[in-house]
């Protein structure tokens, strides 16, 4: 059996190369489960992974940059995704350089916008919610302004590419009316009852910004067998998909890394499972809406 090559990487629309897998930075909710995400980052880096995604809804930006340092590998050698939070509009600088300073890096080679909407800044609560359990947004707030400031960070030299995250055909069409810069990526929920293959041509088409994915829970959907696992991630990296498998245990962190090559009949039976169906999402729509916005406002 042939496998994929761990350190295979895909060309970004700025020319960069972004490696394929990367280590998912999400890790719980609680102030010690970010903290402890450093242990596991530095095992993931030991491991292979030169690419971390974090942001600042996860809490694990301090993490991330102490798992680097220890790691004695080269900054230039390890690729790092951070986000601006929803409720980052209006500050975009302000929160990037304060990302830069959790990081303790002095640039960032992918900062993306997390989500499309606008959600109510509360200092120190990145979760507002309104008396029915809602969250409250700024529909006075586009994100093709955000978009405007976050581009601008390119001019610090601070930060190599930009993108988005959680955007639809939709809401990208509506980006690219007044964005100077094309996204070079989007990050969105991709697995195989969601495949998003539309969704995925359009952004190539639309200036080559490349899929990402950010699906962890599949995993325990489908069944938590390293066998049904690899297939999965194998099946992103014959899409030409980049994969963010999370994991807090080394000896699958390693399993993540050792993907078999799939044939292309086998991509398109995965392909045949799609019921354009969110397993991430789905525990967070509240009176039909998700964090704030109606499912149709995002284009899902």
């Amino acid at each position: 059996m042939s496998f994929v090559d761990i350190t295979k990487t895909l060309k970004l629309n700025t020319g960069a190369e972004i490696p394929q897998i990367g280590l998912g930075g999400f890790s719980g909710f609680t102030p010690k489960e970010q903290f402890d995400a450093r242990n596991w980052m530095l095992t993931g880096l030991k491991a292979g992974y030169r690419h971390i995604d974090t942001a600042v809804i996860y809490g694990t930006e301090a993490s991330t940059g102490d798992a680097i340092r220890k790691s004695g590998i080269p900054r230039s050698e390890i690729f790092v995704t951070s986000k601006l939070p929803w409720n980052g509009h209006g500050r975009v600088k302000e929160v990037f350089e304060k990302s830069l300073k959790d990081l303790d890096i002095d640039y960032i080679d992918m900062y993306l916008m997390h989500w499309p909407n606008a959600v109510v800044y509360q200092e120190g609560n990145n979760f507002p919610t309104n008396p029915d359990g809602t969250t409250p947004v700024l529909d006075d707030v586009s994100f093709n302004d955000i978009w405007a400031d976050i581009e601008k960070l390119l001019e610090t030299g601070k930060v190599k590419a930009i993108g988005v995250s959680n955007f639809s055909i939709k809401t990208l069409s509506k980006l690219l009316e007044t964005a100077k810069v094309v996204p070079a990526v989007n990050q969105v929920e991709l697995h195989p009852y969601r495949v998003q293959d539309e969704l995925s041509s359009f952004a190539l088409r639309s200036g080559r910004s490349r899929s990402v994915e950010a699906g962890p829970t599949l995993h325990h959907r489908l069944g938590p067998t390293t066998g049904q696992i690899s297939t999965i991630l194998a099946w992103h990296i014959a899409r030409g998909i980049v994969i963010l498998p999370g994991s807090s245990n080394a000896e699958r962190q390693k399993e993540n890394l050792k993907l078999p090559i799939i044939s292309e009949e086998d991509v398109k039976k995965i392909n045949a499972l799609d019921r354009f169906e969110s397993q991430i999402y789905k525990p967070y729509v509240i009176n039909g809406t998700l964090w704030g916005w109606p499912l149709e406002r995002y284009g899902w």
